[in-house]
């Protein structure tokens, strides 16, 4: 399956794809793919590095005729979002991705594909191997840990790098350029509650699933359905009017994806069956209009399940289905001074209900600092309402905008050089690395771009074979134009 991949243009990229594909890399998992780097770099004789908390830097001397040029940076992150579809059985773990070419199109067999960031890396595994690609002296940054906490680019030290221009791979539009994001922070409620002993004789098991998800950043302003808020909207009108008891919740599953599945155990008295299965379905068919454009394949089934031990008591069950109900999804606020930006906006990514424990994590981005705060302060009170403790972790800063940099003059013009169109030159609402290496390299000129990918942190993630075409051809003459020192 995969080796059809490797047949594609170019084939170095491709090829480099397939081999990294290969390797498993969660996030926080990364040993295996800090190997393959390292082994990649050493393999080729060139300066290779593993710093303290795993990124990889490779540096290559420039090629002939080139060595008066500036040093370029070539940036990516080498772990990848791992999502599958329920009915897949896949072990991200042991197994590497199997992928299929669709039209003009590479997709994954049910699950997320890796293309995020694994083109970038792979293009930049084709330069330091390429033995005819005219370029400035290159410094290979493969940073680790992006997607579910930056840790990577957050503990990379000063002095490493003597790059003056750092080219970040990781966007997923072929015609933007991208010169700011937000930065984000992570907010978890945790706490405990009473257990009870139910007191109704029927249990369901409630699964909604067929969402569309995507990534929380750059998919955050589609509309698209949040699986644990339509949960929690469905359990508490189903409290209200049916005295339900909730045993469980699960939905969601990492903070930079909108969830796309949630599940829950509840019972329910004898003389309130029929009306609970006719409110679960009715409700089905409202949710399927309100998210009709968005979300078409969402369902939601009922199950009978065995009774559960044990339920929640009811006052917290009534405080808790009120605190993820005042909880914000989506879109916070949109920038008054970028049109069509999202500026602030809040993910509630996970919801873990069960056996007397609670936690409900939140994914809070902002490309103001300022008004992130005051987003994470609102989430908090909702949930020290309830009695949680409240934590903020993990905060990254945003990447502030240079339109005026030379860097993003020569990419402008170049771009329209080969397109005969304007790029769209712009900031986004996703969480790149840029703001943060920016920290230990204030002077460095930055700028991000990449091929269409569709569907990033979903099993529906894909990349556009023309695309990437189309953007390699765009980073090889981006090098050969580098200026002069």
């Amino acid at each position: 399956m995969n080796e059809a991949i490797r047949k594609l243009e170019p084939t170095a990229m491709w090829s480099n794809f397939a081999d990294l594909n290969a390797v498993p890399r969660p996030s926080k998992k990364e040993e295996r793919v800090i190997q393959f780097i390292k082994s990649f770099g050493e393999k080729l004789s060139l300066p290779t590095y593993v710093d303290e908390v795993g990124n990889v830097i490779i540096k290559k001397p420039a090629t002939k005729g080139m060595e008066d040029r500036v040093t370029v940076v070539l940036q990516s992150h080498l772990d990848m979002v791992h999502q599958k579809n329920a009915a897949t059985q896949f072990d991200f773990n042991t197994q590497g991705i199997e992928m299929m070419i669709d039209g003009d199109w590479v997709k994954a067999n049910g699950t997320t594909l890796g293309a995020d960031n694994g083109i970038g890396v792979a293009s930049i595994m084709a330069l330091l191997e390429s033995t005819n690609i005219p370029h400035p002296a290159l410094e290979a940054l493969f940073t680790i840990d992006e997607e579910t906490g930056m840790t990577g680019a957050l503990n990379l030290k000063g002095g490493l790098l003597d790059g003056e221009i750092m080219l970040n791979l990781d966007t997923e539009d072929d015609h933007e350029l991208t010169i700011g994001c937000a930065g984000g922070i992570d907010v978890t409620a945790n706490g405990t509650y009473i257990a009870e002993i139910p007191k109704n004789t029927n249990a369901y098991r409630l699964t909604i699933k067929g969402l569309t998800g995507g990534h929380s950043g750059m998919d955050i302003h589609r509309g698209r359905g949040n699986a644990n808020k339509l949960m929690n909207r469905l359990l508490l009108l189903l409290s209200n009017d049916l005295q339900i008891e909730i045993a469980s919740i699960d939905g969601g599953s990492l903070r930079n994806a909108i969830p796309r599945e949630s599940f829950a155990i509840v019972t329910v008295g004898d003389a309130n069956k029929d009306a609970f299965k006719k409110q679960v379905q009715d409700f089905e068919k409202i949710i399927k209009e309100e998210y009709a454009t968005t979300d078409s394949k969402l369902v939601i089934t009922i199950e009978e399940e065995a009774i559960p031990s044990q339920v929640l008591n009811a006052d917290f069950q009534y405080k808790l289905l009120r605190s993820i109900y005042a909880c914000p999804f989506g879109i916070y606020r949109m920038s008054p001074d970028i049109a069509g930006l999202v500026q602030t906006s809040n993910n509630v990514a996970r919801v873990i209900v069960k056996d007397g424990t609670y936690q409900i994590q939140c994914l809070t981005r902002s490309s103001v600092n300022t008004e992130k705060t005051d987003l994470q302060l609102s989430i908090t009170s909702a949930f020290e309402l309830l009695g949680a403790t409240v934590t903020a972790t993990g905060s990254y800063p945003g990447w502030t905008p240079k339109p005026s940099s030379p860097i993003v003059k020569l990419m402008s013009d170049l771009y329209k050089e080969r397109f005969n169109t304007k790029a769209s030159v712009s900031a986004c609402h996703a969480g790149l690395e840029c703001g943060i290496l920016g920290t230990n390299y204030p002077s460095m000129q930055m700028i991000s771009f990449g091929p269409n990918i569709t569907g990033a942190h979903s099993p529906d993630e894909k990349v556009q074979i023309s695309s990437v075409q189309k953007y390699w051809g765009f980073l090889l003459e981006t090098l050969v134009r580098i200026p002069k020192k």
